[in-house]
């Protein structure tokens, strides 16, 4: 893995944080390929294309004043034109009634292809872990 293309694929993942902080559509848009594929932890099971990817990301903005995006532990692994990393993340902020969210970690996956030279995410996929014998998520884990 050549540490340019691993700044290059860095830097796109921190564009979507950077995005994020700035509650702005057009810098979010950058990063992803066209035809996105996301298993986000909202439904539906998937969100396919970049218009569906950023509504997704429209509707956060609409419950959050602030925004904040912590990522940790990015691992890459890269070869010729596809490369993959994972990382655990959080979304937290302020909400439009006032309530702080400190958000929950959830364990994030990345699919890149090279497109036209440039590094964009073709998948992602967001998760919590389950209690198999409730059923339930299990949002109070810190990585």
């Amino acid at each position: 893995m050549s540490a340019h293309e691993e700044a290059a694929i860095r830097g796109q993942i921190e564009k979507v944080i950077d995005g994020l902080r700035a509650k702005d559509l057009d810098i979010l848009r950058e990063p992803y390929a066209s035809d996105v594929v996301s298993f986000d932890v909202e439904p539906p099971l998937q969100h396919v294309g970049i218009e569906a990817k950023l509504a997704s990301w429209a509707r956060v903005f609409q419950v959050f004043e602030t925004v904040d995006y912590e990522l940790r532990d990015l691992m890459l692994s890269i070869g010729g034109d596809v490369a993959f990393g994972y990382a655990f993340g959080r979304l937290s902020g302020t909400m439009r009634n006032g309530v702080a969210a400190a958000g929950m970690w959830v364990r994030v996956t990345y699919g890149l292809r090279k497109i036209d030279g440039t590094w964009r995410i073709a998948h992602d996929q967001v998760s919590v872990p389950f209690d198999i014998v409730s059923g339930k998520g299990v949002v109070d884990l810190e990585p």
